[in-house]
């Protein structure tokens, strides 16, 4: 996330050459901690047009317009993202910012603080080429302003038209621009990967030749769940799936979700399932949505004591929501699991070339 420092003013008081600066810093930081928070995506988007819509003017004509009370003038400015610029271009913490500040958890300093130390990328976030929220571009620069070394791209395939899944024309123009946007901004990487649907016969969603072209695959199922599909056939399709070799880490695998009406569990044999990810050398997801916790501790402690490696992931569909990896951090630390198992403490070429072995 971006910094702005909550126990003082972050510039000498009317100091215009920052005006810019501060005002796009605190409008950015207040959308990145409400998509933490998972609020309503219409209040981050207000925060994040403003920020945008004062991004390109100059410091003269930001100062100007707050002296004259002109700021709501600008489309996409409203009555509370004026008062944040208003408060911010003067030299002070926004009372708004502060606030959210004060609210928001401190989630660095759980019993899983070593392992989020030891982790150098997230394997699995998604950009406004699916269903997430915001631009490739973005979401790489909050992974690296995070301490992150790389991230892995994985926007949907094709089959889950609801989030938009990538067609392969569109993977191959999305690969286009991370080659582009890797180019820009070395030595930070984003690695080309997918969030590949697990079909019902478990198949994967995508061209085979497309899949190998990819950095890291993760593989997930996204229909019959929470019971809808009986174990002995759940346990068939993800067994299939973690035999592929374009198959790298096993995402959310029950599907479960814990918050709001919820979603039960997909019943699998979890011995099964997590023997074959170990024979084949594939991670487990350990998915850090609030609303998703997946896999629950006992099926974590499972995969643990079968041998299995794992992926910490946010499955981010916002910058600010990429800060969750400490929740996840937290769980595999009360199982017990080491950080030699959790393949994102690698850097980018170990976790490429390990991926590249399943090939």
């Amino acid at each position: 996330m971006s910094e702005f420092p909550p126990d003082q003013d972050p510039i000498e008081a009317g100091d215009p050459a920052d005006a810019v600066g501060n005002a796009v810093g605190a409008l950015e930081r207040i959308a990145e901690l409400l998509e933490f928070a998972l609020e309503p995506s219409y209040r981050v988007k207000a925060f994040r047009g403003a920020a945008d819509t004062i991004r390109h003017l100059s410091a003269e004509d930001l100062t100007q317009r707050v002296r004259e009370g002109r700021l709501r003038e600008l489309p996409g400015v409203g009555e509370k993202t004026a008062k944040v610029i208003d408060e911010a271009v003067a030299g002070r913490l926004p009372g708004y910012l502060r606030k959210l500040e004060e609210q928001a958890p401190v989630v660095d300093e759980g019993p899983g603080a070593g392992i989020r130390a030891a982790l150098k990328g997230d394997c699995h976030a998604h950009s406004d080429w699916s269903d997430g929220g915001s631009p490739v571009d973005e979401m790489a620069r909050a992974a690296r302003s995070l301490g992150h070394e790389y991230m892995v791209m994985t926007d949907h395939s094709p089959r889950l038209t609801v989030a938009r899944g990538l067609t392969p024309e569109r993977l191959r123009k999305q690969i286009d621009l991370i080659d582009a946007l890797n180019s820009e901004m070395a030595p930070f990487r984003i690695l080309k990967g997918i969030e590949v649907d697990i079909n019902e016969d478990g198949s994967l969603d995508q061209e085979n030749e497309l899949l190998a072209e990819l950095d890291v695959v993760v593989a997930s199922v996204h229909s019959k769940l929470g019971g809808r599909m009986p174990a002995e056939l759940m346990t068939i399709r993800m067994v299939k799936a973690l035999r592929n070799p374009f198959v790298d880490i096993l995402g959310h695998c029950t599907g479960r979700k814990v918050t709001g009406k919820g979603r039960p569990e997909s019943p699998f044999d979890a011995e099964e399932v997590f023997s074959t990810a170990v024979e084949h050398d594939k991670a487990i997801e350990i998915n850090c949505r609030p609303e998703r916790r997946d896999p629950p501790k006992r099926l974590l402690k499972v995969a643990f004591e079968m041998g299995c490696r794992f992926s910490i992931d946010t499955d981010a569909h916002a910058p600010g929501q990429l800060a969750w990896q400490p929740y996840g951090c937290d769980r595999a630390a009360e199982v017990g699991i080491p950080v030699e198992r959790i393949v994102n403490t690698w850097d980018a070429e170990q976790l490429t070339d390990w991926a590249a072995l399943h090939r």
